[in-house]
């Protein structure tokens, strides 16, 4: 049996999965299965996949239900002992299997294992986030998940792997989630399992890339329950800054759309202390004003300037 499992769910990216799948079959650690899940795509995608010839590949298809699904069936089918997730339209470098197996080895109390990534802001702009209270050049055990992911996530769904034993401990993706559901996978798992971070860069997050999820309008999103993390938070402030910070950009956002009952519940659910004086202003603004702020941010984030309002 192979040590890897990657899972890719493929919904609609004809135009990008081919380089992604050619990112995988370049690893210098060759070890693995690819499990792609096609998620009722109705383009040329799993043309594109067919297209491609290697043993290791195998092909699902279920209807469009989303990526936790997707990931799910993938977590079902898989017979390795780590599970890699890999976006269908991000990338690999060729020794980011490599460096996860020697994570995995060196730090075997550990069950999820984080490469670095970078942003791709657009096609000629790269940005590499940077942890708060971790260093670039550090290769370890990551001493509190929540406060180094304060700025930008320690896990990400293309650049970690995860025993794969865990989910029958703590469960599968919540499929209620149509936004976030990676991100409330990582917390179930911080609270209870050892991380260990490597300190190269392995994998791409191409953020530049229209209609991703993360780049649909908020009132089509279902996004995570926090009343679920309430008895953490309640126990762990670290935990509740981090969730804190979603509030706020689901806030904000919920604010921009119109929907003003959900963002007013979700402001009031933040300690104030969490509440910068320039989020506070920013919040308070009118609709119109954050609509050009959010189309500037956007903009300045394609030119390569890269920065968050949220902490």
């Amino acid at each position: 049996m192979p040590i890897f499992s990657v899972i890719i769910p493929l919904y609609n990216k004809e135009k990008f999965i081919e380089a992604t799948l050619k990112s995988v079959l370049a690893q210098t650690y060759i070890d693995f299965e690819i499990i792609i899940v096609n998620d009722g795509s109705t383009d040329y995608s799993i043309q594109k996949v067919n297209q491609i010839k290697d043993s290791r590949i195998k092909i699902y298809h279920q209807e469009n239900k989303g990526a936790a699904s997707a990931r799910n069936q993938g977590i079902e089918k898989a017979v390795g002992e780590l599970i890699a997730f890999l976006d269908a339209d991000d990338i690999w470098f060729d020794n980011h299997l490599e460096e996860l197996y020697k994570l995995y080895i060196d730090f075997p109390e550990c069950s999820l294992f984080a490469s670095r990534y970078n942003i791709l802001l657009s096609k000629e702009k790269t940005y590499i986030p940077e942890y708060k209270k971790i260093k670039n050049t550090y290769r370890g055990v990551v001493f509190n998940y929540f406060v180094s992911s304060e700025y930008y996530p320690v896990a990400t769904s293309s650049s970690i792997a995860i025993k794969k034993d865990i989910f029958d401990k703590i469960g599968y993706f919540k499929t209620y989630i149509s936004s976030g559901q990676d991100t409330d996978m990582w917390i179930r798992i911080a609270l209870k399992y050892k991380i260990a971070i490597g300190n190269k860069i392995t994998a791409t997050y191409l953020q530049y890339i229209p209609n991703t999820l993360s780049k649909t309008h908020i009132s089509f999103k279902t996004i995570k329950k926090f009343e679920e993390y309430q008895e953490f938070e309640s126990q762990n402030v670290h935990l509740k800054k981090y969730l804190d910070k979603y509030r706020k950009e689901y806030a904000l956002h919920y604010k921009i759309a119109g929907d003003s009952k959900i963002s007013t519940e979700l402001y009031s659910q933040i300690d104030p202390k969490n509440i910068s004086t320039k989020f506070k202003i920013l919040y308070f603004l009118p609709k119109l004003v954050l609509i050009y702020l959010l189309n500037l941010k956007r903009y300045l984030n394609r030119k390569g300037l890269e920065f968050t309002i949220y902490n």
